[in-house]
């Protein structure tokens, strides 16, 4: 059989046969097997041109750094019990992370829920969302912030020796010093009225009694004049307007309030606040000294319950068995309940006249109240031998 060829020749048999074999057939046969093969190696470009796409912009929008070029340094905090969700949230709302349900997910998925820390960490928008798993899950995050409790009664000398042993600061020069002049806070209107007082100079510090106490956050690098500014914010606080004009209603300065609250703090518990507030009342309204043991143990440095003769004739300011009127200044830092007291003192205890008070057991701080100077003195008789014992007991 012959066929013919594209050059017009005939093809015989044995040349039919050599082309199918070697020519042109036979890159047909290669082409049928190969085309599958590369329509396969093309779908699978595309797929992965296809995911890679996907993953680019998973990767962009959820994974990759917020802003990759701002390495500003963010403070973030894990509070102690945080669920995880808590945490992402809060990452995403300080603009930390694209997503908070990716992050959590990516933590769950790999092992991280139950492992994030408590504590404080610096981060960036630079870094991406592994990076800040892995640094909320390694639980080195150094503390930017700390606690500290100014206790109801802590003199500016007490609040100086416990930031010191807090760690706040290593010297308490500084704090004094501003607590001493009132250096940088003469902007609050009560620092302006004690500075104009004409014994302003006379204080011991001008600021005590102003050092609101109560518990603070703060930074552990925070400067002397922050941590007296944060607690003079407390003290503005809590001597609302209602008490500024309870106290001119009384006749009385917003530090004249101080000055009483701090001696009824360091004279009795709370539930004796109003009776004492009422008879240190009586005896400025009839002139009478107010005869304070507390005053003096604020110039001595000690607490004695059995005065001394050479304690009552100290020469100070502070000496209100020398001295009419209220002391020179605060005695120490008032709680709110002290302030109040000075403010509202027991109505019944006004009426009726208390003018002394005394101590019936040093150990539980009752306190005994007399209308007249015939039964203090007996209730003196009696009690005195306990605070003598008491001083003993401490050598005193």
């Amino acid at each position: 059989m012959a066929r013919k060829r594209d050059d017009n020749r005939i093809y015989d048999y044995e040349e039919l046969r050599d082309e199918r074999k070697y020519g042109f057939f036979w890159y047909s046969g290669l082409w049928n097997i190969l085309r599958p093969v590369l329509i396969g190696l093309g779908a699978l470009l595309i797929v992965f041109g296809l995911i890679s796409m996907a993953y680019m912009g998973i990767k962009e929008n959820y994974l990759d750094p917020v802003d990759k070029n701002d390495h500003t340094e963010i403070a973030f905090s894990v509070e102690s019990g945080s669920s995880l969700s808590k945490v992402s949230r809060n990452l995403e709302g300080a603009g930390l992370i694209h997503n908070s349900s990716v992050f959590k997910y990516y933590c769950d998925f790999a092992g991280m829920g139950q492992k994030i820390q408590a504590g404080d960490y610096i981060v960036t928008r630079s870094m991406n969302m592994f990076e800040i798993a892995e640094l909320l899950t390694t639980g080195d995050g150094k503390p930017l912030t700390m606690d500290i409790t100014i206790i109801p009664g802590y003199t500016i000398d007490d609040v100086a020796e416990y930031l010191v042993g807090k760690g706040v600061f290593s010297s308490k020069d500084e704090f004094l010093h501003l607590c001493r002049t009132g250096d940088g806070v003469s902007d609050y209107f009560f620092i302006q009225e004690a500075q104009g007082k004409n014994n302003a100079g006379s204080r011991r510090y001008l600021l005590e009694g102003y050092l609101a106490p109560n518990t603070y956050e703060i930074y552990i690098n925070a400067t002397p004049l922050e941590i007296v500014k944060k607690l003079l914010d407390q003290t503005d606080y809590v001597f609302s307007a209602e008490w500024q004009q309870r106290a001119e209603e009384l006749g009385m300065t917003m530090d004249d309030v101080l000055i009483l609250a701090s001696m009824i703090e360091k004279e009795a518990k709370k539930s004796d606040f109003a009776k004492v507030s009422a008879v240190f009342h009586n005896r400025l309204n009839m002139g009478m000294k107010l005869q304070s043991d507390p005053t003096i143990h604020y110039i001595t440095g000690e607490r004695r319950m059995s005065l001394r003769g050479s304690d009552l004739a100290v020469e100070s300011p502070y000496n209100t068995y020398q001295n009419a009127g209220l002391p020179v200044g605060p005695i120490c830092n008032p709680s709110p309940e002290a302030i109040y007291a000075a403010l509202y003192p027991d109505e019944s205890y006004v009426a009726e006249k208390y003018l002394y008070f005394c101590s019936k057991d040093p150990d539980t701080g009752e306190l005994y109240f007399s209308r007249t100077l015939e039964e203090h003195e007996q209730a003196v008789s009696i009690y005195a031998p306990l605070w003598q014992a008491y001083d003993q007991e401490r050598g005193m």
